[in-house]
């Protein structure tokens, strides 16, 4: 029996009288439903009894680049968080692409035990900004600590740009732009404190609020680290 299906951007070329490459931005934006389910691929093969129909709210501008916030766990693979049903529902409900999960760059990445924000764009001036220019983004972390901290030993830890306060007797805020990797635990090493758990806020003047565990936002168009 021979196929009969052709591919979806075909269909909607023949149907709504576009061009190929404005069929394939309508696919792609996710503006194009098959038996009323959003498909994303312009590649997919649609039989001529499957009905397709172009969203009320198509458009052919560009598909803007993504930013995406996460709240990581502790000792999770930050990458294998970014998946749809991981998404805050408490966060606005900005159209949700498959393409936003491609091509991310991961941004002023965390230890693998550290939890808290962390950041993944498809955003060149975020990462010119936060990649390319790591120090001019002050970052917040607060710090669970065990021991005994040396004499003089947070007068140490404050030295240079670094701001560090005890929040309580067993937790430091750091306040520190441009921390290299383990850092932070080389620094409470060097006045006898073992950091027990690292968890960072903020990230210049964004901060990770209200955010979940283990889910993620987009970044909103008016907010900027």
């Amino acid at each position: 029996m021979s196929d009969e299906t052709i591919r979806l951007s075909k269909r909607v070329m023949d149907e709504k009288g576009c061009s190929r490459r404005e069929a394939e931005l309508y696919i792609e934006g996710g503006f194009v439903l098959v038996d009323g389910v959003v498909v994303e691929e312009p590649g997919t093969r649609v039989a001529p009894a499957q009905s397709v129909a172009l969203a009320a709210d198509a458009t052919l501008l560009d598909i803007v680049p993504v930013t995406i916030l996460l709240n990581k766990p502790a000792g999770a693979d930050a990458l294998r968080c970014l998946v749809p049903e991981a998404r805050s529902e408490h966060a606005a409900k900005e159209r949700f692409l498959k393409r936003h999960l491609h091509n991310l760059t991961p941004v002023l990445p965390l230890d693998p035990s550290a939890s808290g924000l962390f950041v993944f764009t498809q955003d060149y001036r975020v990462i010119r900004k936060l990649v390319d220019e790591p120090g001019s983004v002050e970052q917040e972390l607060i710090v669970d600590v065990d021991g005994t901290i040396v004499e003089n030993g947070l007068a140490q830890l404050n030295q240079g740009a670094t701001k560090v306060s005890w929040q309580n007797e067993r937790r430091l805020r750091f306040a520190v732009k441009g921390p290299k990797p383990s850092q932070v635990e080389r620094m409470c090493g060097a006045v006898g404190l073992t950091p027990t758990a690292i968890r960072r806020l903020r990230i210049g003047r964004l901060s990770m609020g209200s955010l979940p565990v283990g889910q993620w936002r987009y970044l909103l168009g008016y907010e900027r680290f």
